[in-house]
């Protein structure tokens, strides 16, 4: 059985979030990037369950919205993009064409460079994809207080810096 807590002592508290609050009421340092890792993780992994797009991996889904975001972009610069290999990428951009969602082109200023662009049925499964995860995340939403809702709207340009200042970080 464990042992009461003091209810005076220094000892932190974990609330529903899982983030251990200090006596003051601030998080811990040490709990909030690993809450907030494990929320984010969560997040995403539920919201890559989508129908549309389902025959793709998260990795080939990501480089066809890559391609739709960029418009034509060569391999090279996508696949610094994306942080692939060339030869993964390259079985990855195949496996795009055969299904008719990325067509190979060559640049106009340099024949031996090939250029890979969206085709519509890419820009449509793209469309599909984002607007079933705004769905499903829009109805998530609905069920927060108005509080909840304000907190993370609030929380937005934090996580927007976050964004940022990992972005170019190399493992």
């Amino acid at each position: 059985m464990p042992a009461p807590q003091d209810t005076d002592s220094a000892a932190d508290a974990t609330d529903a979030t899982g983030l251990g609050d200090d006596v003051a009421g601030h998080l811990d340092p040490v709990e909030l990037p690993s809450g907030l890792r494990t929320a984010i993780a969560r997040l995403s992994r539920h919201l890559r369950q989508t129908r549309a797009g389902a025959d793709l991996s998260p990795t080939e889904y990501q480089v066809l919205a890559t391609i739709v975001r960029l418009g034509p972009v060569r391999l090279s610069d996508l696949a610094a993009t994306e942080g692939l290999n060339p030869t993964m990428l390259s079985r990855i951009a195949g496996k795009l064409e055969s299904a008719s969602l990325v067509v190979r082109t060559p640049d106009a200023t340099d024949g031996r460079v090939v250029l890979l662009a969206p085709a519509k049925g890419g820009r449509e499964l793209v469309r599909k994809v984002r607007r079933e995860r705004t769905d499903a995340l829009s109805r998530a939403l609905d069920g927060l207080t108005g509080t909840d809702r304000q907190a993370l709207l609030a929380a937005l340009p934090v996580l927007d810096a976050l964004a940022e200042a990992l972005k170019d970080r190399t493992p």
